[in-house]
């Protein structure tokens, strides 16, 4: 890798400062209560995307595909 690419690279991420100060403001934006609420919904929808990414087509229910709407009068 070449210097240049480097100093670009450590530019574009965020230091230790920069994450306290992002912690801060979502700490202060939701509050203590909410924060654990949001981790368990995050944590538990990431479970079920990496369930619905091992699941077989074949298993998955009819009723969550796209329906077709036909008017069969």
């Amino acid at each position: 890798m070449s210097l240049l690419m480097l100093s670009n690279l450590a530019i574009a991420m965020p230091g230790v400062t920069e994450w306290l100060i992002i912690l801060a403001v979502v700490g202060l934006l939701f509050g203590g209560r909410k924060l654990p609420e949001l981790a368990r919904a995050m944590g538990s929808s990431i479970t079920q995307f990496k369930r619905g990414l091992k699941e077989d087509p074949d298993t998955l229910d009819e009723g969550s595909g796209p329906k077709d709407s036909k008017d069969e009068s």
